[in-house]
């Protein structure tokens, strides 16, 4: 599972755009003047997820700038991007603790690691944002998934966006809360209205893979088309080549539970790489130190399995049931 994997992306030079336009490093944020969405788009929330900063630099490189609303692009966790090296890019996904793990009330109003200051810093940010595309990428070699946490809204937009072919629908880590569950973006609205937030992130495939640089484009594109921050004019034109082919088919991946490692030791029996259908309940897929970790029904999907930031309390696999969306 922990096999060596390439790593042939580049590392993108972003010193041109670091200051950023807004007095907080690494965040530009641009104003149409016109009214319509404020739509955030984040990268770098783990310093070795290259992908995402190759997009930003992209649009920003561009000149990318909203027809509507406000658009705001981040580069979030540049400490942990600076000791980036690809022998050991494991080492560079964060400083302290990993900043995706923060947002919760409690932990942006305590603390005082390098990523809680970075959260504190960047969560004015994303309180003003409508709209929000958090761009990830894996620990392992699979296939691109969008994360909608368990809002309908997030589900539609998904359907909206066309790509990639996986959609999963869970509810998080138990480590922690993500950037795309913070505030107004994790209501539920569990009467059925609207708040008019939209926040999903992307795993783009493997870290180190250029492809990953090639979805990450196209997720961004379809967003801010989709967002109305763009019309199909101006992202042809300022964005040629990056939207690819729709997926043909979407699945909904809906998560059921995580397995929490109970320990650096879990290990899986065979090398998952994500997106197995496992046959059979009961099927043995690991250990969690001697404990034997078994599928809960029958065709259950594994979701980005890794072992890599394998320790207590972190989640090494997902389970989930699949089905058109």
């Amino acid at each position: 599972m922990n096999e060596t994997l390439n790593f042939t992306l580049a590392v993108p030079d972003i010193a041109a755009w670091r200051a950023g336009n807004t007095g907080t490093e690494g965040v530009w944020q641009f104003d149409s003047g016109r009214p319509g969405r404020h739509v955030m788009i984040s990268a770098l929330v783990h310093g070795n997820e290259l992908c995402g900063a190759w997009a930003l630099k992209g649009l920003l490189e561009a000149g990318v700038r909203p027809q509507q609303g406000k658009l705001t692009l981040a580069f979030c966790n540049l400490a942990a991007f600076d000791r980036f090296d690809a022998k050991d890019h494991d080492a560079s996904r964060f400083v302290d603790e990993d900043l995706n793990r923060q947002w919760s009330a409690e932990r942006l109003q305590s603390g005082d690691t390098l990523e809680r200051k970075r959260a504190r810093a960047l969560a004015p940010f994303v309180a003003q944002a409508d709209w929000l595309l958090d761009i990830h990428s894996m620990h392992e070699r699979a296939a691109p998934l969008l994360l909608t946490g368990m809002q309908a809204r997030n589900l539609e937009l998904a359907r909206l966006l066309g790509n990639p072919e996986h959609i999963v629908i869970d509810a998080g880590h138990k480590d922690g809360v993500r950037m795309r569950d913070h505030g107004r973006f994790g209501d539920l609205c569990e009467d059925g209205s609207d708040n008019g937030t939209r926040s999903v992130l992307v795993e783009c495939g493997f870290h180190g893979d250029e492809v990953s640089r090639t979805v990450a484009q196209d997720i961004c594109a379809r967003f801010l088309l989709t967002a109305q921050a763009l019309d199909a004019s101006a992202i042809a034109r300022l964005l040629p080549g990056w939207l690819q082919a729709d997926a043909q088919q979407q699945w909904a991946l809906e998560v059921t539970g995580p397995v929490v490692a109970s320990s650096q030791n879990f290990r899986f029996v065979e090398p998952y790489q994500g997106l197995e259908v496992i046959a059979r309940a009961g099927s043995v897929i690991g250990w969690n130190d001697e404990q034997p970790v078994t599928t809960p029904y029958d065709d259950c999907v594994l979701v980005m399995p890794s072992t890599r930031q394998a320790k207590a309390g972190v989640t090494v696999v997902r389970f989930a049931r699949r089905r058109p969306l």
